[in-house]
């Protein structure tokens, strides 16, 4: 059942994103940007992480898409992000590395194969899901080379007004602003601000400042295996052999791309 269309959904979320940001804000100074280039490059970050990445995977499923094929196209992440953060950033991978970005993303194909269906592709949600991923990827690669020691509450604030500004007026123009307000809307909204807007970003962002972008982008690999453990554990939905088998497969990708002798970074 849709509770609310994509851009109005993406509305209510960033908008009690800043509800919940507003407590932090005034207990907890945050250091503001002491430029306008760095207001900007916190707000582009914001514009490509909250409004194009999501609103491109939001809509792909909202016309059809699987979670199974979305989840796998937005696995690709690492992979870009591998690609150009070593050859425009700088960052150099061993061959054990590279394999382990492939291998990872292999095991994220075995833990959702079986949500894979094909047969509701369209062209529409293949293209919202791979503007998510171009978005994403951007957005990591941007964050990581103009903005890796802003503030962590400041650029929340920041990205989240911002992308507010851009889906309010899509929300109220292509949707007509309705929804229908239920338990499960709003738990749902308060689930992904908390643990995936704020706390998930907060802690990507904080990474990403430690780390090089491919070794923290590849643990986007997990999610798809934290799904099958909390499925399991809500919804006692138990996991196939597959799906442990890609479970290992995908860890194992992830330790290959993140390990390496002489890294010292114990905040990552």
């Amino acid at each position: 059942m849709q509770y609310a269309p994509p851009f109005t959904f993406l509305t209510l979320r960033f908008g009690f994103g800043l509800l919940c940001l507003m407590p932090v804000v005034l207990l907890w100074k945050p250091r503001w940007p002491s430029t306008r280039a760095g207001w900007a490059h916190l707000a582009v970050v914001g514009l490509f992480m909250h409004v194009v990445q999501l609103g491109g995977s939001h809509y792909a499923q909202y016309l059809g898409m699987s979670a199974g094929v979305s989840a796998l196209i937005l696995s690709c992440q690492p992979l870009l992000t591998a690609f150009f953060a070593s050859r425009f950033l700088g960052e150099r991978l061993k061959p054990g590395q590279w394999l382990g970005v492939f291998v990872g993303l292999a095991g994220v194909a075995l833990v959702v194969w079986h949500k894979l269906d094909i047969r509701e592709l369209r062209l529409g949600s293949l293209l919202g899901s791979l503007i998510a991923l171009a978005s994403v990827t951007l957005a990591t690669l941007y964050q990581r080379r103009f903005a890796p020691q802003a503030d962590l509450k400041a650029a929340a604030v920041i990205q989240f007004a911002t992308a507010a500004a851009v889906v309010a007026p899509l929300a109220l123009a292509i949707e007509g602003f309705q929804f229908t307000s239920s338990r499960v809307l709003w738990g749902s909204i308060v689930v992904l601000v908390i643990f995936t807007s704020l706390l998930g970003l907060s802690a990507f962002y904080y990474l990403l400042r430690h780390g090089g972008a491919t070794r923290v982008t590849s643990m986007m690999y997990l999610p798809p295996v934290f799904a099958v453990v909390l499925e399991a554990a809500w919804f006692g939905v138990v996991p196939s052999a597959l799906a442990l088998a890609g479970i290992a497969v995908t860890c194992a990708g992830v330790a290959m791309t993140v390990w390496r002798p002489s890294w010292k970074s114990s905040p990552s």
